[in-house]
């Protein structure tokens, strides 16, 4: 039975249940009235009720801690050293040369990002063995930072996602985490691959399952991780090398509990909504980003130019049933006026959320036009644009380096509601609102912009 089947039958069951508390509790209280017991007996009724809906209830997800990777120094690869870096490779010919300068260029990319060492070598020539070590890097002291951080031991954890869109070794990736920290023998573990910058919501919305239907106190790690070493693409196609002129290393660790304040600990964020839509039915969406073998054999990532079309029409839709759930009455109330008169209304989403991550896929102008669609003032992009600007286009990832920015910035408060959208090829969209429970000090040395968030924003102009 898979996952989708057994949240609805789960569903069901929950509502029967429910409905059915509610009835035994209504006719309890009628028997009681009608037959003169003394009225402390009505109190019973509405004990089962209170009970049943404790132990029927699904539990809350919150979001304790996470954690970003600032890669080591010596694998940061500045624009005029990666312009030359393909130059001397001598892998690339002239067009595909002036092509990816032009794109870096015109980008908003910075000189901080970072690239794995296979990547660095010339000529460049990784192996499986370069790729596994690559994933190591980006693991470890991610996970060991979380770990500190939060003071879960790695035993506790109930539950394991990790994705990666375009490396699927076997032992899966997943099983590296569990083998390296020595997890616990039912721990369940799962590895998403080709799901692009989507995937970390995905990870979010299984463990969201998962803990939701624990009483007791469970915990889940998800984590993303872009490994680019078996990635970059040396032919001639344009479309596929973008990919080597955007994507850059990083991962991000998330840890999610069904447990609100305790003794120990207090989340920072609950999870508020989560919503999935997707347009793989669509030819022209399924196409638009996919990873195929060109006519010399070599295999790239292509983007395709109407990508801006086909994600536009994608966020719409998507945004199309988040409004409703999301925004307040007003805001739905003016949406639909406008829709009788066939007028086009932006809904005031800054009305509902106060912070938005959205993928750092590409040029500062595109990230603006999201924005725009969004009803977001350019302040708002601030984080977006600075995570690209910095780090580059991490894949799912990304969002979370947004997330450190405005914690670092001091601008994420208690009550303050956060909207993350990633998009992923397929094409897929999702959404995860965040509210913020409580207000924190932020160590900066375990931050990913701590060496550099003085420069912030003034550097991106």
């Amino acid at each position: 039975m898979d996952i989708s089947h057994r949240d609805h039958l789960f569903s069901i069951l929950h509502r029967f249940c429910s409905f059915s508390s509610l009835i035994l509790s209504i006719s309890m209280q009628i028997f009681i009235f009608f037959s003169n017991c003394h009225p402390i007996y009505l109190l019973i009724p509405t004990f089962l009720t209170l009970f049943f809906h404790h132990f029927l209830s699904p539990s809350e997800t919150h979001l304790v801690d996470f954690s970003c990777l600032r890669p080591a120094k010596h694998l940061r690869v500045p624009i005029a050293f990666l312009l030359e870096h393909f130059t001397l490779v001598k892998r690339f010919d002239k067009e595909s040369i002036a092509f990816m300068t032009k794109v870096i260029t015109s980008s908003g990319i910075g000189e901080e990002t970072y690239l794995p060492p296979a990547l660095h070598l010339i000529p460049f020539s990784p192996t499986h063995e370069d790729t596994i070590q690559e994933s190591h890097m980006l693991f470890f002291p991610t996970l060991d930072e979380l770990f500190a951080k939060t003071k879960v031991l790695p035993q506790g954890i109930g539950l394991l996602v990790v994705n990666c869109s375009g490396f699927c070794p076997s032992p899966s990736l997943s099983s590296i985490v569990v083998n390296r920290y020595n997890m616990r023998p039912d721990v369940k573990s799962y590895n998403i691959s080709g799901m692009g910058c989507g995937a970390g919501i995905i990870g979010i919305d299984i463990a969201k399952h998962f803990l939701e239907r624990r009483k007791a106190k469970s915990y889940a790690l998800v984590v993303s991780v872009q490994i680019l070493s078996t990635g970059w693409y040396d032919g001639k196609d344009s479309r596929k090398l973008l990919l080597n002129c955007l994507f850059r290393m990083g991962c991000s660790a998330v840890l999610l509990t069904n447990q609100g304040k305790t003794d120990t600990f207090q989340p920072k964020y609950r999870l508020v909504h989560l919503l999935r839509t997707q347009n793989a039915y669509d030819d022209q969406a399924y196409n638009s980003a996919i990873l195929e073998e060109e006519d010399e054999g070599k295999t790239g990532f292509s983007m395709e130019r109407y990508i801006g079309k086909a994600v536009a029409d994608l966020v719409k839709s998507h945004l199309t049933l988040l409004a409703p759930i999301i925004l307040p009455w007003e805001e739905r109330f003016k949406y639909v006026i406008y829709c009788l008169l066939h007028k086009k209304y932006v809904p005031g989403f800054t009305k509902a959320i106060k912070h938005v991550c959205i993928p750092p896929s590409s040029q500062p102008l595109i990230i603006k036009t999201v924005g725009k669609g969004l009803g977001l003032h350019e302040n708002a992009l601030e984080a977006v644009l600075a995570t690209f600007h910095r780090y580059g286009n991490q894949s799912a990832s990304s969002i979370l380096y947004q997330m450190a920015y405005l914690e670092a910035k001091g601008k994420m408060k208690k009550s303050d509601r956060v909207l993350q959208l990633g998009i992923g090829s397929g094409l897929k969209c999702n959404s995860l609102v965040l509210e913020c429970v409580r207000d924190f000090e932020i160590d900066l040395k375990a931050n990913p912009w701590g060496d550099c968030l003085h420069q912030y924003p003034a550097c991106m102009h």
